[in-house]
């Protein structure tokens, strides 16, 4: 979406129940909301789902009369929020294997290209360590991290997805990141430390 403008006059078309501005929604939203849940669920399947609901809930909420008034990307971040949120309730635990997160996210670290393996390597071990890491966080900071720097949503977008005060998600950011920080020097020692031995 290029402007605030272009995604208020969209979220004004889906309103009215436009066919076209509800597939462009879906075209438009349904990737970033899909990387979102793959990231915070390590599963494609279960991502498929989330996308899937977050899309009907969106629907539902416009037949009733509901649904939002501005902050449409937001608004989706929160319904895919909240529905990881009750997966890991109904789960009760929170349990990625780190192995499902590497192979959901081979692709974007592996390309096809000219890129020396040795770079490669170095590249894979380097997300290996950023994913651990973010899984330490709390839910919370993890969403707050993922939703700014992987979707690049500004702090007012992040404070709508999550339902949280700007000023808690500026906190929580900066929690994350201290944390983020601690974690990868000690990776990176532990790392260092393997490789001495």
């Amino acid at each position: 979406m290029s402007s605030m403008a272009d995604e208020q006059s969209l979220l004004e078309r889906v309103r009215a129940f436009e066919p076209a501005a509800l597939v462009e929604v879906y075209d438009t939203f349904s990737p970033a909301i899909y990387r979102y849940a793959m990231r915070l669920l390590g599963d494609a399947i279960m991502a498929e789902d989330c996308v899937t609901d977050t899309f009907a809930r969106l629907i539902d909420a416009l037949k009733t009369g509901g649904g939002p008034i501005r902050f449409l990307q937001a608004y989706l971040y929160r319904i895919a929020h909240n529905w990881i949120t009750d997966h890991y309730r109904s789960a009760d635990r929170l349990n990625i294997s780190l192995d499902e997160l590497a192979d959901a996210e081979a692709d974007d670290v592996l390309a096809v290209d000219e890129t020396p393996p040795l770079q490669v390597v170095s590249s894979q071990i380097e997300a290996q360590h950023v994913r651990v890491a973010l899984m330490r966080l709390t839910a919370d900071q993890r969403q707050v991290i993922v939703l700014k720097y992987y979707e690049g949503l500004s702090n007012e977008e992040v404070a709508a997805a999550i339902n949280k005060p700007v000023g808690a998600v500026k906190s929580l950011q900066h929690r994350a990141l201290a944390a983020l920080r601690r974690e990868l020097v000690r990776a990176v020692a532990d790392d260092a430390e393997v490789r001495s031995s």
